[in-house]
């Protein structure tokens, strides 16, 4: 690994623990907020950043391996490819999320519960305002990170964040206003779907790169 990449690499380590400690604290008051106020949306948010939590730290351990065998015999074509292996994993983890959040939304669909909106909304702000934070931490002016697909993962579950804080927010203001409780299960399961599309496209990238496929 070049002197910039192993550079690169160390910075986007400390950019992902910080991120990872975060998150954390949002991710416990999203869970349990959204269920003192049945807000499918804000549960949604809430889980999405424990399994978002876990694949940050799946990121987090790839670049502990890749800093640690880094010229290691072991690996005589270099470590990059533990870097990719991770990203395959967490978009895996990603698509779960969006089949679970669309499974859930279409559930609550069915059978609606009573949503507490006023503490809904309040903590759903909460948890963008914190999306947004790491979105910042996470974010390259100069798109250095664009090669690190194990960057790029991590970066996509936290666009995952901010989408689903987004349309919480949003359903939750226009289902109070027009007593259509609704609303929140389908742009659940419209955030779902995007989300599914994300992960997709980095499935996609990272498994070509696994497997040597040449590119078009």
């Amino acid at each position: 690994m070049h002197t910039h990449e192993h550079h690169l690499t160390k910075k986007n380590e400390k950019k992902t623990l910080t991120v990872i400690l975060i998150t954390l604290s949002a991710m416990f008051f999203e869970i349990v907020y959204g269920y003192l106020t049945n807000s499918m949306g804000l549960l949604a948010d809430g889980y999405h950043m424990m399994t978002h939590v876990l694949a940050l730290s799946l990121t987090y351990v790839a670049y502990l391996l890749i800093r640690k065998f880094l010229n290691s015999p072991l690996f005589p074509n270099g470590t990059e490819k533990i870097g990719t292996l991770t990203a395959y994993t967490s978009s895996l983890f990603l698509g779960l999320t969006g089949l679970w959040i669309i499974f859930e939304s279409v559930t609550r669909f069915i059978h609606p519960l009573k949503i507490e909106f006023n503490e809904a909304i309040l903590v759903a702000v909460i948890g963008l305002i914190v999306n947004i934070i790491c979105i910042f931490i996470m974010h390259d002016k100069h798109h250095l990170h664009k090669k690190d697909h194990n960057f790029m993962a991590a970066y996509y579950h936290i666009l995952a964040d901010v989408l689903t804080s987004v349309l919480a927010i949003i359903a939750l203001i226009i289902g109070k206003h027009c007593n259509f409780t609704q609303l929140d299960s389908f742009i659940g399961i419209l955030g779902g779907i995007l989300i599914l599309k994300w992960a997709y496209t980095l499935i996609c990238s990272t498994t070509k790169i696994l497997v040597d496929m040449k590119e078009n």
